[in-house]
C-alpha cells in the first residue's frame, strides 16, 4: 500500500491513542536528540507503553513506524542510523524513589533494536522501562503534534513544557539546567546568554507556538545584570483547531489539493505544496497558471510560480467605473482589509526567507571547491525524504522545499551569519 494512503484509521492498541505517556526523567535527558531521533523515540515508547514493564521486548511494522515519524518509508538507511544512535544515547536520571530518596541512574535509550522482515523489534532496559511507565509524573506527549516542528530545540521545548499546561508555568529552571534540557551544555558558543537567547529560545519560543496546542512566554530571573534562571508561563493555544487538520485525509478534502491532482501534481507533491505556502496562496498561483492558457509543464510553471510568487499584470481600471463596479470594488476592498494582515505576515515570511537565502550564497561563494562539495555531501545526508533530496538535486542551495534545513545548517556552521 502506497505511503499516502496510510492513515490512523490503520493503527491499533498504543498506536491508535497518538499520545504517549513521557517520564519526566526521560524528558530532560533526552535534550541532545535530534528532531528525526526524538519524534522517533516517542513513537517507539508510544507503540511499547502498555506492555513496557511485561514485555521484554516489542514490535512495530516499520512502514507504519515511517509514517508516524514522517519521512519516506523505503529509507531504511535513516531508520538504522536512527534506530543506532538511540541504542548509543546514554539516559541519565536522577529523582526521588518511592519512599523519597534519592536515586541516579543511566540506561542505553534502546537495550537493542533490529529490523527484520519489515519489522522493527525493540527493547528498553528494565530500569528505564519502569521509569518511561511511572504513572505519576509524565507528560502526554501529542505524536500526531510532533510531526509538525522542524527543529530538535523546538520539539524539546515542547515537552519539557507541555506537562506543566495545568499549573500554568514550568517553575524556575537554572540556565545551567535548560541549557542540558536544550542540549547545548557543551557548546561554549551558548554558555553566551545572548547566543542561548538569540539562536535557542527565541527560535524554540516561536516554533512552540506556532506549532503545538500550547502557547509559552519566557521569563527571567537576573543577579545583578547576569541571567541567572529561567521559566515558561503556558496556556493552552486558542487555535488548537488548526493543527487538528490530519497532514493526509485533511488536505485531500480541499478543493485547492482536488485541483492540483486536476493538473497532474503528485499527491505528496499537492500535499507539499498545500503545507508549505498555504491554502490561498497555493490557489491563487493555480488560477495565475490557468489563465497563461496552455503551457509545455503545469507542474513545472506552478513550481516557478509558488517559487518565484508570479503576479498577473494588472489591467488598466475603466474611466469612468459603473455604480456597479464601484460597489464591487468597495466589496473587494473590506474584503482585502479582512486578509491585509495575513498577507503582510505571508510577505514578511517570503522576504525574510530571501534574505536568509542570500545570506546563503555568500557563505558558499566563500568556500573552496572541496569545501563546496563536502557540504553538499553532508546536508544530503542529513535528508530524509526522496523528494527532499531530488528538489535539492535540482536546486541546490536554493531549494525552497529545504529552506528551514538549510537555513539550521548554515546556520551550525556560522551561527552569527544570519543576524539581521
Amino acid at each position: 500500500m502506497p505511503d499516502s494512503q496510510i492513515d490512523m484509521d490503520q493503527l491499533t492498541g498504543a498506536l491508535r491513542r497518538e499520545t504517549v505517556k513521557k517520564n519526566v526523567a526521560a524528558i530532560h535527558i533526552s535534550g541532545k536528540l535530534t528532531l528525526l531521533q526524538r519524534k522517533l523515540s516517542n513513537v517507539l515508547l508510544l507503540n511499547a507503553y502498555d506492555a513496557l514493564t511485561s514485555a521484554p521486548t516489542h514490535t512495530i511494522d516499520a512502514r507504519t513506524l515511517a509514517m508516524m515519524v514522517g519521512y519516506n518509508s523505503n529509507d531504511f538507511d535513516t531508520l538504522r542510523a536512527s534506530l543506532r544512535a538511540l541504542a548509543e544515547t546514554v539516559a541519565e536520571w536522577d529523582m526521588l524513589d518511592e519512599e523519597g530518596r534519592q536515586e541516579w541512574g543511566v540506561s542505553s535509550l534502546l537495550s537493542f533494536a533490529k529490523l527484520k522482515n519489515g519489522v522493527c523489534e525493540y527493547a528498553y532496559s528494565p530500569a528505564l522501562a519502569q521509569k518511561l511507565h511511572d504513572p505519576k509524573i509524565y507528560a502526554l506527549i501529542n505524536v500526531h503534534i510532533q510531526r509538525n516542528f522542524s527543529s530538535g530545540h523546538g520539539l524539546a521545548l515542547y515537552e519539557n513544557c507541555y506537562r506543566f499546561v495545568r499549573t500554568g508555568s514550568t517553575g524556575w529552571w537554572a540556565i545551567d539546567v535548560f541549557r542540558k534540557l536544550m542540549g547545548v551544555d557543551g557548546s561554549s558558543y551558548y554558555e553566551s546568554f545572548k547566543h542561548l537567547n538569540a539562536k535557542i529560545i527565541k527560535t524554540a519560543v516561536t516554533e512552540v507556538n506556532k506549532s503545538s496546542d500550547i502557547v509559552i512566554e519566557p521569563e527571567f530571573r537576573k543577579k545583578g545584570r547576569a541571567v541567572t534562571d529561567i521559566r515558561f508561563l503556558i496556556r493552552e493555544n486558542p487555535q488548537m483547531a488548526m493543527f487538528q487538520i490530519d497532514d493526509s485525509d485533511g488536505i485531500r478534502n480541499l478543493s485547492v489539493y482536488k485541483a492540483l491532482r486536476g493538473q497532474g501534481v503528485s499527491d505528496r507533491l499537492a500535499r507539499q505544496w498545500i503545507a508549505e505556502h498555504g491554502e490561498d496562496y497555493v490557489q491563487e498561483k493555480l488560477d495565475y497558471v490557468k489563465g497563461q492558457g496552455d503551457v509545455k509543464s503545469t507542474v513545472g510553471y506552478l513550481s516557478a510560480a509558488l517559487r518565484d510568487d508570479y503576479q498577473p499584470q494588472e489591467k488598466p481600471a475603466p474611466a469612468e467605473p459603473t455604480p456597479e463596479e464601484v460597489a464591487a470594488a468597495w466589496s473587494r476592498a473590506e474584503e482585502k482589509a479582512q486578509e491585509d494582515q495575513a498577507f503582510k505576515a505571508r510577505a514578511a515570511e517570503r522576504a525574510e526567507r530571501a534574505r536568509k537565502f542570500a545570506v546563503v550564497d555568500e557563505l558558499v561563494s566563500a568556500r573552496n571547491p572541496t569545501q563546496r562539495d563536502a557540504d553538499k555531501r553532508l546536508f544530503m545526508a542529513s535528508l530524509e525524504d526522496e523528494l527532499e533530496r531530488e528538489n535539492f538535486r535540482a536546486h541546490g542551495w536554493r531549494s525552497g522545499l529545504n529552506a528551514a534545513a538549510i537555513f539550521a545548517f548554515w546556520e551550525e556552521l556560522a551561527p552569527e551569519a544570519f543576524e539581521a
